[in-house]
């Protein structure tokens, strides 16, 4: 039996491993083409309603309100209150099944053209290139010691962050308080803790997930590059290079035909490196940090167009397009395949559930609850129980509302029955109830309070509670 050889010097249990990673900057190059130009559509499209949204008004309101200290969230004509979260949680797995069906047919697309840190992180950049310049000067800049020059670019280009952060912040805010007193309340320091902590707050974290982190929020903190594989087939759209045409790489002049030589169409220049956010290398293969943003495609055609190529080396496509070599009308009859038919179906029946009883929801709401002494005797031998009934008026106007019992013979309201309730308010208000001695069983009978509008008795609703009778 062989002795194994003897570890060199040094090697051994005293070799040190490194566990992490050290982040290497990346500087991407700025990169024009036709899904540049998509991008940037979209960079404006999202930012214009994120910013402008609470800006629109619909009366004397803002037209979206979350308004957490009076527990209502105002959607232009729609009023809803915590006993509407069934709503929320319906929007919620919308949502959840709208990312499935998205990412099962087109991949990243959202990570690369609507996601907010991709967003923040392309206007971030587009500030910092303006100012420090391109990635070759941007290099060189970093490398160079620190001078007047250099301190005037940094600070320059941390202030512009600093006000695009800030004014996010605001915005963030301004869907929970009217953003129109929220400037000047901020200046004159009247703004409470939270409203100050969270413009700040909400400012900082997007100064520095799209100043400095940018990839790394992509890479390691959003959990959906982790479990898109779960959703990804080979059907799905990715953007991919294509080796068979590429390969092998290297450099050669223009007017060489790179098929004498007996290379590809890849010219090696590194250029879809260069321009990629993330800073992978496209043609290693399908990796989880690609968040299809195009921009290697973009970067990949301007060569080819320099070189006289077609475009296409690096391409949105799929595996089994690349396998199968299938052409496009192929690629989108593929779409249509048992996971995203599943997928549709579910979001559709969830969709028309949710937002069908939405528009059949009542125009009214109500809710009894008895005190909790029971059924006592008054004047005359009557039986009086005491309620508080909640009152939601939906409507953006005031109305007056009446009340009325039934489900015991002789019942009836004795006091007030009719009350006020403002434009979307609750109100909460006192019903005595009585009814003749010798009606109703002793012990609880089941009684129904209708609430109905004075000025529409069709606005109307009915709640249950019970009538105690001494025994």
């Amino acid at each position: 039996m062989s002795t194994p050889p003897a570890p060199p010097r040094g090697a051994g249990s005293d070799v040190e491993v490194a566990l992490y990673e050290v982040r290497r900057k990346i500087y991407p190059r700025a990169v024009t083409g036709w899904f540049a130009r998509w991008r940037w559509a979209l960079v404006w499209f999202t930012q214009l309603i994120f910013y402008g949204l609470p800006w629109i008004q619909w009366g004397s309101r803002p037209a979206v309100l979350f308004d957490l200290e009076a527990r209502r969230f105002y959607l232009f004509g729609v009023v809803l209150y915590p006993q509407d979260f069934i709503y929320l949680t319906g929007l919620l797995v919308i949502s959840a099944l709208g990312l499935f069906l998205f990412t099962a047919v087109a991949g990243r697309l959202w990570c690369g053209y609507a996601c907010p840190q991709t967003v923040y992180t392309e206007i971030f950049m587009w500030i910092e290139r303006r100012i420090e310049g391109d990635r070759a000067q941007r290099m060189k800049l970093d490398r160079s010691p620190m001078s007047a020059s250099k301190l005037a670019r940094k600070s320059a280009k941390h202030a512009l962050w600093a006000a695009v952060a800030l004014w996010t912040g605001i915005t963030f805010v301004g869907y929970f308080t009217p953003i129109r007193d929220l400037p000047g309340a901020l200046l004159t320091l009247s703004t409470g803790p939270w409203q100050t902590f969270w413009v700040l707050f909400y400012g900082f974290a997007t100064w520095g997930n799209a100043g400095f982190m940018r990839e790394q929020v992509c890479k390691y903190m959003c959990p959906y590059a982790r479990f898109q594989s779960a959703m990804f087939d080979k059907d799905t759209l990715i953007i991919t290079y294509d080796p068979e045409r590429g390969e092998p790489r290297g450099a050669r002049s223009r007017k060489a035909d790179p098929r004498s030589l007996g290379l590809g169409d890849c010219v090696d220049c590194e250029i879809c490196v260069h321009v990629c956010p993330t800073g992978i290398d496209i043609r290693k293969g399908l990796q989880y940090e690609c968040i299809g943003c195009a921009a290697c495609i973009d970067g990949c055609n301007q060569v080819m167009d320099r070189m006289g190529y077609p475009h296409g080396l690096i391409r949105y496509t799929t595996e089994h397009a690349l396998e199968q070599k299938l052409d496009r009308a192929a690629v989108v009859r593929r779409v249509l395949r048992p996971r995203v038919l599943v997928y549709s179906a579910i979001l559709l029946a969830v969709t028309v559930a949710i937002f069908g009883h939405l528009a059949l929801r009542a125009p009214l709401k109500a809710d009894v609850m008895r005190d909790r002494e029971l059924g006592r005797e008054v004047e005359e031998g009557m039986i009086e129980n005491g309620y508080r009934v909640q009152i939601i008026n939906p409507a953006e106007r005031t109305r007056r509302f009446r009340v009325t019992v039934s489900g015991v013979d002789t019942i009836f309201v004795a006091g007030d029955a009719e009350f006020e309730v403002g434009p979307a308010g609750v109100r909460m208000v006192p019903v005595t109830v009585r009814a003749k001695p010798g009606n109703g069983k002793p012990g609880s009978n089941k009684v129904s309070f209708r609430v109905e509008a004075l000025d529409d008795a069709s606005v109307a609703v009915q709640a249950q509670s019970t009538f105690f009778v001494p025994r």
